[in-house]
């Protein structure tokens, strides 16, 4: 008998916000399938129509093509098992739940919402399960409107196995006989899931540890229509720091905590799926964290899925990205980056490329550039101790005593000659002749120049980029705040 080909799914709401939770159940899901050559499809679970955004089907394929995770089948992708949104496919449900009351696996019931909802069973009480089929015809005959509810088991338990968990028993005197279809004939999450999951052959299903407790009542609907049962794989919760160190189940509090958030605060698409798929799993053969997506297929495998909270560290993601970011094209890093300086000064936007280079592998995202510029478009306030630097043996007085005629040499220096390797080759050329130490020299005029002791790139670097005009006038500034200490 030929093995049977897997098949898994990402079944999102259409809500319009991917969280990362979401984002890592997706990628999960099609490393998965991609590493056992098989299909991963995208169905949307639209049947809560008070969540419903507009464009929202968009909005996620979108956002998994950004994270380079492209589904086989799906809305816009094609199939054979479509329509693969469940508001098209209300007249499925109704029939399978017909099939289920039929069989005796469910019922019609006809209490009002607000009534019969606190009994025994902490829910419905389950006044309508044995009525008489007299008293169930008329009911249908005078239209009065209905649910169908699950017929759950009173005694005995349900056990299924999961990958991450193992073994897993539910009392099935703790299950509530759940509505498998609404008065408005839309079909309810539980079970258009598994009519779905079975039309769509899906045989693996990735979702939240959170779903485990209701997952008994997924396995009797499939033994209640004779279904082979998928393999359930519950992931662990990713978790976020709290400011105290204790940690929690990740949220806005934590900071951006969707894919959309984190790309619109200059983190790469790549970089996010890369971390994220580090979430919860470990390649065990190898200790590499960077990966492309066709290694992360290469590597994945289940055991590597952890049942332990995953803590997402943006510090970590922030690394991951800024190697991303060494790693790109320069090209492509200056397209990238320029959003993020918005409207930047002349001598700026002329040394763009040069600026972009020297800033290519300072930052971990390109929400960063606007503060590691700061300085280049204001010249920060006047810190006299900020020349003191035991290394070089500066102090303010010798800053003092040299600026004078480096600025006079400087001053020599026509707009055409002024870049980075003419300015250090005069300035070399003074400090040999005076003797000065080099560390010395470039010390005073970076700090003249740039009023920061961190900078990317030198003292040259920085004068290249500030311009003639500009680089002059904040040395001779600098100059004047230190004669009148």
């Amino acid at each position: 008998m030929a093995e049977q080909k897997v098949r898994t799914r990402f079944a999102p709401s259409p809500t319009g916000y991917m969280h990362i939770g979401n984002l890592r159940t997706a990628l999960y899901g099609y490393l998965y399938a991609k590493a056992q050559h098989g299909d991963f499809i995208l169905r949307i679970e639209d049947t809560d129509r008070s969540r419903y955004v507009a464009d929202a089907v968009d909005f996620i394929r979108r956002t998994l093509d950004l994270a380079h995770i492209h589904p086989d089948e799906g809305p816009g992708f094609g199939g054979d098992c479509g329509p693969y949104v469940q508001s098209e496919r209300t007249d499925l449900y109704k029939k399978y739940a017909e099939e289920l009351v039929k069989s005796g696996h469910a019922y019609y019931c006809f209490c009002a919402e607000e009534d019969h909802t606190a009994g025994e069973f902490s829910g419905y009480d389950r006044t309508c399960r044995d009525l008489p089929q007299d008293v169930i015809d008329a009911h249908l005959a005078a239209g009065d409107p209905y649910v169908i509810r699950q017929k759950m088991p009173l005694t005995g338990a349900t056990t299924f196995f999961d990958v991450l968990h193992g073994s897993i028993t539910i009392q099935n005197a703790e299950l509530e006989d759940q509505v498998l279809l609404k008065r408005d004939g839309m079909p309810t999450y539980n079970f258009a899931n598994v009519i779905d999951d079975h039309l769509m052959g899906i045989t693996h299903i990735m979702r939240g540890a959170e779903f485990i407790t209701s997952t008994p009542k997924y396995i009797l609907l499939y033994e209640s229509f004779g279904w082979d049962v998928p393999t359930f794989i519950h992931l662990a919760p990713v978790m976020g720091k709290n400011e105290d160190g204790s940690i929690s189940k990740l949220s806005k509090r934590h900071g951006a905590t969707s894919f959309e958030d984190l790309v619109k605060a200059g983190y790469l698409p790549e970089a996010i799926t890369n971390y994220v798929a580090l979430l919860g799993w470990n390649p065990k053969t190898t200790n590499q964290e960077i990966f492309s997506m066709n290694e992360l297929i290469e590597a994945f495998r289940l055991d590597g899925l952890s049942k332990s909270p995953a803590v997402f560290d943006y510090a970590k993601l922030g690394w991951i990205n800024g190697e991303y970011l060494k790693a790109m094209e320069d090209e492509a890093f200056q397209k990238l980056a320029r959003p993020y300086f918005g409207d930047l000064p002349e001598y700026l936007e002329s040394a763009y490329a040069t600026l972009c280079t020297l800033l290519k592998t300072r930052i971990t995202h390109f929400s960063e550039l606007p503060q590691e510029i700061a300085f280049l478009t204001s010249q920060p306030a006047f810190d006299a101790a900020l020349y003191t630097n035991k290394r070089n043996k500066a102090t303010p007085e010798k800053a003092k005593e040299l600026l004078p005629a480096m600025i006079g040499l400087l001053e020599t220096v026509s707009d055409d000659d002024w870049n980075n390797a003419a300015l250090y080759e005069k300035l070399n050329a003074y400090i040999e002749e005076t003797g000065v130490k080099k560390g010395l020299a470039m010390w005073v005029l970076r700090i003249a120049a740039a009023g920061k002791a961190v900078t990317p790139g030198g003292a040259t670097e920085i004068l290249t980029l500030l311009g003639r005009n500009v680089s002059l006038e904040r040395l001779k500034k600098s100059l004047a705040n230190l004669n009148e200490m």
